[in-house]
């Protein structure tokens, strides 16, 4: 089965075994509040990605790039720095307790990680073609168009990867936290 982010439609089945155990359809309450925090983190970033697509779908809609870049720049600033201090803490702290909790499951660990090695790159252009097409807004350049279809265009491929990791990933940690706990 193909593990790259870009292109995996799921998990590899040899890490769906503690979902197996703690299906998706149980998550609704009961759950430990480390993974209640979780989930609602997950579903901040998803709120972010598709505030961010409607602000994109409304610009391609009317081609008002003071409108995009008034609206846009303080919702991307917050998506990276919220996404960006999310996956070191997962990276640093909790990833390796759930190495030693759930030995079984490092792979997908290792998977999860890589993740974020490729989300990060991905936070890294979105950076740089934000503050390309913030300058070309604040400096009046006649390229304002190219800059927020470059960046609109980042978006949009962000999304698919972003949302699809933020499921694995899910499909992996909430089962392992209500069946192991985190007392690594």
């Amino acid at each position: 089965m193909d593990t790259a982010l870009a292109t995996r439609s799921g998990l590899p089945p040899a890490f769906g075994y503690l979902l197996e155990a703690f299906p998706r359809g149980r998550w609704t309450s009961g759950l430990d509040e480390t993974a209640a925090f979780w989930l609602q983190m997950h579903a901040s970033f998803r709120g972010h990605q598709a505030h961010m697509d409607g602000l994109v779908g409304q610009w391609r809609a009317n081609g008002d790039a003071a409108a995009l870049h008034r609206q846009l720049i303080p919702a991307l600033q917050s998506f990276l720095q919220h996404l960006d201090g999310h996956h070191r803490i997962e990276s640093g702290q909790y990833f390796p307790m759930m190495r030693r909790i759930e030995p079984k499951i490092g792979a997908g660990i290792d998977l999860l990680d890589r993740d974020h090695d490729v989300i990060h790159e991905t936070l890294k252009a979105l950076f740089r073609d934000g503050l390309a097409f913030h300058q070309a807004v604040t400096a009046g350049a006649p390229d304002v168009a190219d800059a927020a279809n470059r960046l609109s265009d980042r978006i949009d491929g962000n999304a698919r990867p972003l949302l699809r990791h933020l499921e694995d990933e899910e499909d992996i940690v909430i089962p392992l936290i209500q069946l192991r706990g985190l007392h690594g």
